[in-house]
């Protein structure tokens, strides 16, 4: 009895040491031999539990960030709650993205409200980088928002910015302030909304008018859901009931665009004659039609794209407008500078026309400066498909990766005087030139990122720079302003993503040229 006692203790101590050593080694196999490729992770601030850094954020996120990447540097990791990402802060970091690795970074994460969306599958924005994507990506730039498609509607764009500066008008006249702001939007939408299917957001049209108003709920509530992300696996619970109240949207939305559709099929049998345009429903919808496409597109993928469309050209435009002339205003030196050359150029007896735009350098470089310190998508987001070392970190597969692209235009490495509106920086005579084109927009030099860079750049960029510049031009050249109270505007930012303003422009515009005349 007592050697077997002693055999099976022998045993167990004989297992233990076993069990010690085999531990100990693979430890120092572990610790030892590494290979010198392995890279640790981005730095990342002290994170508490459960909250991680949002006690580090604060409304304004791409500020809350580029203040952090001060101390932790141009890539740095950053947890939100449950969400976590990767944060880019400098131009180099951002070419080595969007550049050198570009296609490992060409899709985009689902987030936020994606479990509520009634088109998951068929978004282009949103979508990862595929055979869909690159398909939708080929016809936006050859047909969709071609040269040859916006050209076929300048006649709209110019009767809508007429509209705006009689509306204007009649602010003047009946001694009311402006709410530039609202104007903006309805511009914006009116434009999209002729472009898209030929009807106006606002008037007698109640499917339009109906729309813009699903639309404005929509963009607020995936807002709200994108925020949500901090409550990770949670978020499917809904506590708030946004997620509901975004699908009950969506269904009215798609119930309106497939009698829309269907309006436009039977227009469509009675053949285009060639004095008649195609707007965006038309095009996909003969392509919806044809056995022969390239893609085959389903009716959700069309009211998806032109839901893209509606979400990212109204409010990204709107606001850029809104920046523009809120500086121009506290900027009476560069303001009287953009009237005398349009005065110059264009003259007193008609508007600003988008023909003009290339003889107005000035006006382009005041838009460009509205831009770079106030970009329309402050934030860029991608996602890393396969593990790999950007800037000397790791960065794991599926990582979340946003490109800071506020920080990026305001970094003082690139930028002299960076938070300073010093249009004079993008004229052809400045030294600070932006790559070989002082004018350039899209994202060929990775200092200045507005519409994004690469296979995912902004497709609707040269639509959104012609409306923008000529609608403030029209504005500086009809009107003065004067402000509610005092003489600046208040040109605070708004919390989240998108950088809005926190307050409404609104002040009172005085009749100074007599351009309108005969239109009012």
């Amino acid at each position: 009895m007592a050697i077997t006692y002693a055999t099976d203790l022998l045993y167990y101590l004989m297992f233990l040491i076993w069990l010690i050593t085999a531990l100990l080694i693979h430890y120092f196999i572990k610790t030892f031999s590494k290979p010198e490729t392995e890279i640790s992770p981005p730095p990342s601030p002290p994170a508490l539990p459960f909250i991680g850094h949002l006690h580090l954020v604060g409304k304004v996120l791409p500020k809350s960030f580029q203040t952090l990447a001060s101390c932790y540097g141009p890539l740095m990791q950053i947890r939100m709650g449950a969400s976590q990402c990767v944060v880019v802060s400098n131009a180099a970091v951002a070419e080595e993205i969007m550049k050198t690795q570009e296609l490992n970074f060409s899709s985009r994460p689902e987030f936020g409200a994606s479990e509520y969306f009634i088109y998951r599958g068929s978004r282009f924005i949103l979508s990862e980088y595929g055979d869909y994507w690159r398909f939708m990506k080929k016809l936006s730039m050859t047909r969709l928002l071609s040269v040859p498609q916006l050209n076929k509607f300048i006649s709209v764009r110019d009767e809508e910015k007429v509209k705006l500066v009689q509306s204007v008008m009649k602010c003047y006249k009946e001694g009311k302030p402006c709410d530039l702001s609202s104007e903006f939007t309805t511009l914006t939408n009116n434009t999209i909304c002729q472009m898209a299917m030929s009807t106006r957001c606002s008037g007698s049209d109640n499917d339009a008018a109906e729309i813009k108003g699903l639309v404005n709920t929509l963009f607020v509530l995936a807002g709200k859901l994108q925020i949500g992300d901090v409550l990770g696996p949670l978020k499917v619970l809904d506590f708030s009931g946004n997620g509901k109240k975004l699908m009950s949207a969506l269904l009215k939305y798609d119930g309106i665009v497939e009698r829309i559709m269907k309006e436009h099929e039977e227009r469509a049998k009675m053949d285009f004659g060639a004095d008649q345009r195609m707007d965006l429903m038309d095009i996909l919808l003969e392509i919806y039609r044809d056995p022969n496409a390239e893609m085959k597109l389903t009716r959700k993928d069309i009211k998806s794209f032109l839901l893209d469309i509606f979400m990212a050209g109204t409010d990204t435009s709107s606001t850029a407008m809104q920046w523009a002339m809120g500086e121009l205003i506290n900027h009476p030196k560069a303001f009287r500078k953009l009237r005398e050359e349009i005065n110059a150029v264009v003259g007193t007896n008609r508007l600003v026309k988008e023909s003009d735009i290339p003889n107005l350098p000035y006006l382009r470089a005041v838009i460009r400066e509205t831009l770079r310190l106030h970009p329309s998508a402050p934030l860029i987001i991608r996602e890393c498909a396969e593990d790999c070392t950007v800037n000397g970190y790791t960065v794991k597969s599926k990582s979340r990766v946003l490109i800071n692209v506020y920080a990026i235009m305001r970094d003082p490495d690139s930028w002299t005087s960076p938070d300073e509106f010093i249009p004079e920086r993008f004229l052809e005579s400045s030294e600070e030139k932006i790559g070989e084109h002082p004018m350039e927009f899209k994202g060929q030099n990775f200092r200045y990122l507005p519409f994004g860079s690469g296979r995912r750049v902004c497709v609707g960029a040269s639509l959104a720079m012609l409306v923008i510049n000529t609608a403030v031009g029209s504005l500086v050249q009809c009107f003065d302003w004067k402000l509610e109270d005092g003489e600046k505007v208040d040109l605070s930012q708004g919390p989240g993503f998108s950088l809005e303003m926190a307050k409404p422009l609104v002040c009172y515009p005085i009749k100074h040229a007599d351009v309108l005349e005969s239109l009012v």
